[in-house]
């Protein structure tokens, strides 16, 4: 791949790119979600950890020590099926994580607005949940065109407020649950995975909700070292990721019944209800804004790192030569300016027609399938890739074996979780409209994605 104009300064190490992976690969955001399935997702997260992010994790290290060029699941995908497939993965990740990151701002926008003991999430308009979403994404574009040597203060500062929010829900739902008794029956019997709707629809999510970490690799000319950092950055992350969504779950039934955690408000209904009980609405506040502060360094993490897709499109002629430009900090400006105004305009899409807490159901099923499908491509490119010659060192033949089962497990579960996609929430006021924004928002992506290859072909062969 071609270098881009200017060089941005390595300004990640291993303690950067942990906080990095932890923030990007797991939220409290899910737990809620998980929560709303009830007892049975403790054990639903098990296997997804197995089927999904073990064989992710293996490929991403695999590929990265075998083709430690920066672009990630750009340049693979590209280097195993060639330059059309290697758009279209970026391009599809690229807009999928895109359409993801309104959900975060909806999220981090309700948490902040039941900071207050007595709100009550009933009240809150649809006004508030947009006009939040925007001033963080502005929050999130001002830091990245400064560079990523600013901007990753407030992504490690989004990974610090996880951990206190999450250590903080923990406590709390452990001391109501030891004085009050468990909120949720949390036994052999409802433990046990069902098949109905809400938790189908709740698998469909599993997949993503363990997708993040490989994101490093879009950065890896901005990583000192990378082809040690990246590997040992994610041994240190998996466990923390785990621990987050088991035990964050966990918490949530401990401290409020599945039919009150929803997607947008069950994190600070669970901290809100368990300190109102123990008298320490004190801590309700506290618990806001680490919940909050989380989302919104999350949405600042993904606008610097999915940046990078159209900076490596560019160089490649796909996109106008001026995605390439870096500013005096090293910041990709166009690009960052591009994802902001798409973010914005989904924000306001994903509420039209629709309740508070159906626009969040919508903006999470429309990235799903879309979002899904470059790692549909990975596990394929890591089968394909695997009998090449490596750039550097050999591939025993036990190691190719086992992650070409891994890889096509990891296919497995992201086709089956990319078809669940589809299914409405059962609560969804208007299931057919839902549908139809999810179909129609990965038809116009995929059209979009093929058309912008077409044209930057063209210019390419003129140039």
């Amino acid at each position: 791949m071609a270098s881009a104009s200017g060089q941005p300064p390595r300004a990640l190490g291993l303690g950067d790119v942990t906080l990095f992976m932890v923030t990007a690969g797991s939220s409290l955001q899910w737990t809620a979600v998980a929560a709303a399935a009830g007892p049975s997702s403790l054990l639903v997260w098990v296997f997804g950890g197995l089927a999904f992010f073990l064989p992710l994790a293996v490929c991403v290290v695999f590929l990265a020590a075998r083709h430690p060029e920066e672009g990630g699941l750009y340049a693979w995908t590209g280097r195993a099926f060639g330059p059309f497939a290697g758009f279209m993965t970026g391009w599809t990740y690229w807009t999928g994580t895109l359409a993801f990151v309104p959900s975060v701002l909806y999220f981090a926008a309700g948490s902040a607005r039941l900071a207050a003991p007595g709100s009550d999430s009933t009240a809150i308009t649809p006004a508030w949940f947009v006009g939040f979403s925007i001033a963080a994404l502005l929050l999130a574009v001002a830091l990245n065109l400064r560079g990523l040597a600013v901007a990753k203060w407030l992504n490690s500062a989004g990974a610090v407020a996880r951990w206190i929010g999450t250590l903080l829900l923990v406590l709390l739902a452990l001391a109501s649950c030891s004085r009050f008794g468990s909120a949720s029956a949390i036994n052999t019997h409802t433990i046990v995975p069902q098949f109905r709707l809400a938790d189908v629809i709740f698998w469909s999510t599993l997949a993503f909700c363990w997708t993040g970490p490989e994101a490093a690799s879009f950065m890896g000319g901005e990583i000192r070292e990378p082809r040690r950092t990246v590997p040992r950055a994610l041994a240190l992350a998996a466990p923390m990721i785990a621990t987050i969504y088991i035990v964050g779950t966990a918490s949530v039934l401990l401290a409020i019944p599945p039919g009150r955690a929803s997607g947008v408000y069950g994190v600070m209904e669970a901290i809100r209800g368990s300190a109102s009980r123990l008298h320490l609405s004190w801590l309700i506040p506290l618990g806001a804004a680490c919940v909050a502060l989380d989302r919104v360094g999350s949405s600042c993490l993904w606008m610097g790192a999915l940046a990078r897709i159209p900076l490596a499109a560019g160089v490649d002629r796909f996109l106008p030569r001026s995605f390439t430009r870096l500013d005096a900090r090293g910041a990709p400006a166009l690009a960052i300016w591009t994802q902001a105004i798409i973010v914005a305009l989904l924000v306001l899409l994903g509420q039209s027609g629709t309740s508070v807490r159906g626009a969040y159901n919508v903006l999470i099923e429309m990235m799903i399938v879309c979002s899904m499908l470059p790692y549909l491509v990975l596990f394929a490119a890591t089968i394909r890739l695997s009998g090449g010659a490596p750039a550097s060192g050999r591939c025993r033949p036990g190691v190719r074996a086992s992650v070409i089962l891994l890889a096509m497990l990891g296919f497995a579960t992201t086709a089956g979780s990319m078809a669940l996609a589809f299914l409405p929430p059962p609560d969804e006021v208007n299931p057919a409209l839902a549908v139809l924004k999810v179909a129609g928002f990965n038809a116009v992506l995929l059209l979009g994605g093929v058309a912008i290859y077409l044209l930057g072909s063209a210019r390419a062969r003129r140039a």
